[in-house]
This record gives structure tokens, C-alpha cells and sequence, in this order.
């Protein structure tokens, strides 16, 4: 009988690329008619997948199975829909991560819905989800508001930077988010290396990329934006994707929207020019 874990996984193999059957077999360690016998039923019950065979009838015969799907609808039409609304906005408002939330398989993801702007649940607590790092962390953020969370926040990134992780931030760097961005850059000075790397970016994204296991995305729904009652109060919607597809994803949108970005310091010297200007006028 096929099980729904095999099923999958043949699934997310031929979803990828056109493979053999004898490819197929391979990767879910059974022989190839057997893998041939699960093809064909998944084929059947669900059109997702198709076959064709090469040189049928020689000795030399390959069998063939490629996606067959418009990829239920989260492929890259749809994709590039999400990627138009994002690189579009600038404000929070302006997109909503459930637009990406709604296309990630059932098993890859979680949602938990709270009142306060920092979520406690344990997998998606934001102190957790830092710690997990191995590599980098990219984020999306506002004006790196997280950075007043406290003690507990720094010493992790501390740590996270002596252990050579790369910290890759999108946010907006102005008067109002200065002195948050200066304190995150002076992390390097701590760890002795350039840990930290932020970019000047106005983009609607509340969202951190833990290497290639998860991605973490906050929405905010603010009453004022809403009729009366249908909102009682600040609501924090806080999505966790574990889809490799959708990982993937978010990291090509963050490098797009970080190749297009000002460096950081390059804003922080225009500050500090408009206030040494200002100083001297008083």
C-alpha cells in the first residue's frame, strides 16, 4: 500500500525535476517496479504527475516522470505576482504574508495569532528562532524595533556573531531608526568582524530566514484599518514556514531587494552631516 509520507516525497521529487523511475526507486528505497506500481496509482488518482517513455520497445527503454500540474497555483506566475506586490510596497500595510502563508503545504507550516508584538510561543519565540542559526540570518524589517527587546537579544546575536554567523538586515535607516541601526553595526566592533551587514530598504516584510530551515513572517492588523468592530484590537499574526520551495523563495526576494538597496553606513554619514549642521546653526 503507498503511504501518504512516500507519496509525498515522490511528489516533491518529480515537483523539482524530470527523473527515471529508477531514480525514483532510489530515493524512497524500493526497486523499481514497485517505485513503476507507486507512479502509476499517484498518476491515476491525482494527474499531478505524468510519464513518458523513451525508445519503447528497445532494450535501452527509459521511463520518464515529469510534473504534469500548474503547481497548485503557488508556482511561478503566482510567484512572480507576490514578488511584484512586495517589491511595490513600502509600508506593512501594503502586503499581506498570508498571500504566501496559504500556498505552503499543510505540514510545513504553522500560524499563531496574538495581542502582543513579540509572539511567546516557543517555535516561533523570537529569542528561539535566532539561537537556531548555523550559518545566517537574513531580515526583513521596519526599523529594527526587535533591537529593544532587550539584553537577552543582544547576547544571542553576540554569540550567533562569535560563531561566524552572518546577520544580513533590510530595513530603513533614518532619523527615526538610527540609533537602533548604529547599535546593531556596533556588534561588529564586539565580535571582531563583520558580522552585521544592513541595507537601506522600505519594503513591507516583517520576516527573518534562518539558513535554509525556516522562515519567520509577522503581519500586524491594526484596528484603524478595519470598520468599526470588526477589530477589536492590535492583532500580530505570526506565520512559521518550514517548505524548502517557499524558503528558497524568500531568500531570492531578500537578495533581489538587498542588490537594490543603499549600504547603511553610506545613509548613517548623511544623518550625521544634516545634525553636525544643525548643531552649528545653534
Amino acid at each position: 500500500m503507498l503511504e501518504k509520507t512516500v507519496r509525498n516525497q515522490i511528489l516533491d521529487i518529480v515537483r523539482q525535476k524530470p527523473c527515471s523511475v529508477q531514480e525514483i526507486a532510489l530515493a524512497i528505497q524500493k526497486n523499481w517496479r514497485t517505485a513503476d506500481r507507486y507512479i502509476e496509482e499517484i498518476r491515476q488518482e491525482t494527474g499531478l504527475i505524468a510519464v513518458r517513455t523513451f525508445r519503447e520497445g528497445s532494450r535501452g527503454a527509459l521511463k520518464v516522470v515529469y510534473w504534469n500540474a500548474l503547481d497548485r497555483a503557488k508556482g511561478s506566475a503566482y510567484q512572480e505576482r507576490l514578488l511584484h506586490k512586495i517589491l511595490n510596497g513600502k509600508h506593512k500595510e501594503d502586503f499581506s504574508p498570508f498571500d504566501i502563508f496559504q500556498f505552503v503545504d499543510q505540514d510545513k507550516r504553522q500560524a499563531f495569532m496574538e495581542t502582543t508584538e513579540f509572539s511567546t510561543q516557543e517555535p516561533i519565540k523570537y529569542n528561539s528562532l535566532l539561537a537556531q542559526a548555523r550559518q545566517q540570518i537574513l531580515f526583513f524589517s521596519g526599523n529594527l524595533s526587535w533591537v529593544e527587546l532587550g539584553p537577552n537579544v543582544h547576547k544571542i546575536l553576540d554569540q550567533q556573531a562569535k560563531q561566524k554567523v552572518k546577520l544580513k538586515i533590510l530595513t530603513r535607516v533614518d532619523i527615526t531608526s538610527r540609533k537602533n541601526t548604529q547599535e546593531m553595526l556596533l556588534l561588529n566592533q564586539r565580535a571582531g568582524w563583520d558580522a552585521v551587514e544592513i541595507r537601506h530598504c522600505e519594503q513591507p516584510l516583517r520576516a527573518l530566514i534562518v539558513d535554509d530551515t525556516l522562515v519567520s513572517i509577522k503581519e500586524v492588523l491594526s484596528p484603524q484599518h478595519y470598520r468599526t468592530h470588526e477589530l477589536a484590537e492590535k492583532t500580530f499574526l505570526f506565520y512559521l514556514i518550514q517548505d524548502p520551495e517557499w524558503i528558497n523563495w524568500m531568500q531570492k526576494v531578500f537578495w533581489q531587494l538587498w542588490g537594490q538597496s543603499i549600504d547603511a553606513q553610506e545613509r548613517l554619514k548623511v544623518l550625521d552631516s544634516i545634525s553636525q549642521v544643525n548643531s552649528k546653526k545653534k
